[in-house]
């Protein structure tokens, strides 16, 4: 019996240090991310809530060869737990979810259905952090 109690301790011990390493602090998430010319805005507000911006850029050439871009934005507040926030843009189609992914020093970012960016414009990508200072918003 004293055995049993000790490994059921030995489990809820690893299992706690495993939810627990999936954490991030605010120094891990705070700063500008890019990828191409997509841009995150994040900043820790407690709580498990994000201040979150969105910028992205698709890029293509016209029949005559000019290239020209779409360009789309998105801002808000997104929910994180553990190293995953999710987030729909302010004003956003109802079907929108995107998914922020902190994890080896990256951040991973997926979208599910349209956002309203503009045509092409995607918020999907590995992002790498160009700055750790606290970003200024363009709404400020």
């Amino acid at each position: 019996m004293r055995q049993m109690l000790f490994a059921l301790a030995a489990c809820a011990t690893i299992i706690a240090r495993v939810e627990a390493g999936n954490e991030v602090t605010a120094a891990q998430v705070n700063g500008t991310w890019q990828y191409r010319n997509n841009e995150f805005k994040i900043l820790a507000l407690g709580q498990q809530k994000l201040q979150i911006e969105f910028s992205g850029v698709y890029e293509y050439k016209t029949g005559n060869g000019e290239r020209t871009a779409n360009t789309g934005e998105g801002s808000g507040i997104a929910k994180i737990e553990g190293d995953t926030a999710t987030f729909k843009p302010d004003g956003a189609e109802e079907e929108c979810k995107i998914t922020l992914k902190f994890t080896g020093g990256k951040l991973v970012v997926t979208q599910d259905g349209m956002c309203g960016f503009g045509f092409n414009v995607r918020a999907d990508g590995t992002y790498k952090r160009t700055s750790s200072k606290k970003p200024k918003f363009d709404a400020e």
